[in-house]
């Protein structure tokens, strides 16, 4: 026989001993009566992980439900997530001389359960990587590595571990890409960095904002004086209302006061 015939012959088989099984399911079940009132946990809802790599926490509902489908018991419980052990690799870039610190686990990581973790750190030195073939061990017992200060010869890729004590199983990796850039190389001094026609252009605007200043000063200057001014004019117009209201309030007085004694 040819293959092909052989092949035939196997599938005619397999449908042939799946016909009677089909015909046997097609008929009623019978559960039996102990089963009809049984009750069951089920998870009723559950959150989302509290990170999106390594270990994390999730809050669940779970609660017991009968028969008729009624829920009771229902109790809520923090459990562990692990969404992926694989974080990627963060770049980070330092000055020389500058204290900086490396952390393998996240204010929302650290907990109870980081006793229950071991870290393991490794460094490919000098470069940018995530072949692993190309770490070496880096010891230290804590999951922070903390340069103080950080010098050139820190550069590199650091990758940090995390399992679990009790079985060992990886829950998190995550690489971090250092680079240490020496105070010598970097220079802030934006004039020097300027071609001929740019330090021409820069000259021509720091010359319109020297001439620009004299101006808004004298401006303002002029806007304090009309303000004092306009100050000035108002209290002594109040102050002259004043004098002249009393003024004639005595005359009008004075003269009431004759046209009296003159009857």
């Amino acid at each position: 026989m040819t293959t092909k015939e052989t092949r035939l012959v196997l599938g005619m088989l397999a449908f042939a001993s799946f016909v009677p099984l089909s015909m046997v399911y097609d008929e009623a079940i019978t559960i039996p009566r102990a089963l009809r009132n049984a009750t069951a946990r089920v998870s009723i809802s559950s959150t989302s992980c509290s990170v999106t790599c390594g270990l994390g926490f999730k809050m669940e509902e779970t609660c017991e439900v009968g028969p008729s489908g009624k829920r009771k018991d229902c109790i809520k419980r923090k459990l562990e997530c692990l969404t992926n052990w694989i974080c990627g690799i963060r770049h980070f870039t330092v000055l020389e001389g500058k204290p900086f610190e490396l952390r393998c686990l996240t204010t929302r990581e650290i907990g109870s359960q980081t006793q229950s973790l071991s870290y393991s750190w490794r460094l490919a030195r000098g470069i940018i990587t995530t072949d692993d073939a190309l770490f070496m061990p880096f010891k230290t017992p804590s999951f922070i590595i903390k340069l103080s200060p950080a010098e050139e010869y820190d550069s590199g890729t650091y990758r940090c571990d995390v399992q679990l004590i009790q079985t060992y199983k990886l829950v998190k990796r995550v690489y971090f890409g250092l680079r240490v850039i020496p105070g010598r190389l970097v220079d802030l001094n934006f004039d020097k960095s300027l071609t001929v026609e740019q330090a021409l252009v820069n000259e021509d605007k720091n010359q319109q904002n020297i001439s620009n200043t004299p101006v808004q000063e004298k401006r303002e200057s002029w806007r304090r004086r009309a303000a004092i001014v306009f100050a000035i004019g108002i209290g002594s117009g109040i102050l002259g209302g004043i004098l002249l209201y009393t003024f004639l309030y005595c005359l009008l007085k004075m003269c009431g006061g004759q046209d009296q004694e003159d009857e």
